[in-house]
């Protein structure tokens, strides 16, 4: 008798051995049809982080690597440039548009600066623009992906940060927009025995401060990302799946827990993003993430029996038959080599 170990795996060998395209899904009739739907409409919350094409958008230009970012099934982006009071060298309505044409929508952004007390006013009148591009731009989360940490940090610069984040929290709030802090992995250290990433969870206002969780700079910090999303579950409203390359191919992180935790707490915004590739094509890593994601979200669909193993299954073995050379034509082929 097949059972979820056997489905999961069954998932991981159509990876392997043929990806395939979201919109193939519609393939599947009847029952496998509902969970084909199930599972479609749980995969337009995979968003992708634009920092992960950035060489591309150095070359090619960020008009061609949005249409990328579209033929391979992503929705939602996270953006990771902006200056001035502009995304990408566009002003927020044009980029706006451009990626509303290509059927995606901006919903997130990677920005921040830095915070002295002598610089205070002009940090703050740095995110005022900021936010008004980014409401103009309609996102919903604005991200500070970084903040300054080395030997000579104490635990009074990190109660700096943490009133610098709140009060940042505090005017994006009357945007509507929600204000986060990414981590990487120094947030793991200790300063005067207290874990800084632990310091800041529970010195910020969790009214006005998100945590946007990189699960794989966690577990290289050595915490553990379930844990964290299982015990301060209001506290994640985004989060960063990623891995060493391609999606577990480092045989370090173990997505499913994860991903079960991320749906028990009805995490709905969570990205992809790629740091290192593969024989440099970003293209490439990124359209096995999405397709490794689009499975696992199937998984849970039926793991909390929201559709039934059988139908799944057979939506799974119909969908067996497409290779990735026949969803690759839709999609440009990188310059890199």
């Amino acid at each position: 008798m097949q059972n979820r170990r056997n489905f999961l795996k069954q998932a991981s060998l159509m990876l392997a051995g043929g990806l395939v395209a979201p919109q193939l899904l519609s393939s599947c009739g009847g029952k496998s049809g509902q969970a084909a739907a199930t599972a479609s409409e749980s995969s337009k919350y995979i968003g992708l982080q634009l920092y992960s094409l950035r060489d591309l958008v150095k070359e090619e230009g960020i008009q061609k690597v949005l249409e990328t970012a579209a033929k391979m099934g992503y929705k939602n982006l996270e953006t990771a440039s902006y200056d001035n009071g502009k995304i990408y060298g566009l002003a927020p309505a044009e980029f706006k548009k451009m990626v509303n044409d290509l059927g995606m929508k901006c919903t997130s952004a990677h920005l921040g600066q830095a915070f002295t007390k002598e610089k205070e006013a002009e940090v703050m009148s740095w995110w005022d623009q900021a936010i008004d591009a980014h409401n103009e731009l309609g996102v919903k989360y604005m991200v500070q992906p970084w903040m300054p940490v080395n030997d000579k940090t104490t635990l009074d610069d990190l109660k700096m940060y943490c009133d610098y984040f709140n009060t940042v929290g505090y005017k994006t709030a009357a945007a509507s927009i929600a204000f986060g802090y990414h981590n990487h992995d120094f947030e793991f250290r200790k300063i005067d025995d207290q874990l800084i990433y632990d310091y800041l969870l529970d010195n910020v206002s969790p009214n006005h401060v998100f945590f946007e969780m990189d699960v794989y700079w966690v577990m290289m910090g050595g915490g553990d990302p379930v844990a964290y999303l299982k015990n301060r579950p209001s506290q994640f409203k985004a989060i960063h799946i990623k891995d060493e390359k391609e999606i577990g191919a480092s045989g370090k992180m173990d997505f499913k827990p994860i991903f079960d935790q991320m749906y028990a707490n009805n995490v709905k915004d969570w990205y992809v993003e790629v740091e290192q590739y593969t024989n440099n094509d970003p293209v490439a890593r990124l359209l096995h993430y999405r397709v490794a994601s689009f499975f696992m979200f199937a998984y849970l669909e039926y793991s909390f029996n929201r559709v039934d193993f059988a139908s799944s299954m057979i939506c799974f073995q119909s969908l067996a038959k497409f290779s990735i050379s026949g969803y690759s034509k839709s999609a440009p082929a990188s310059n890199k080599t």
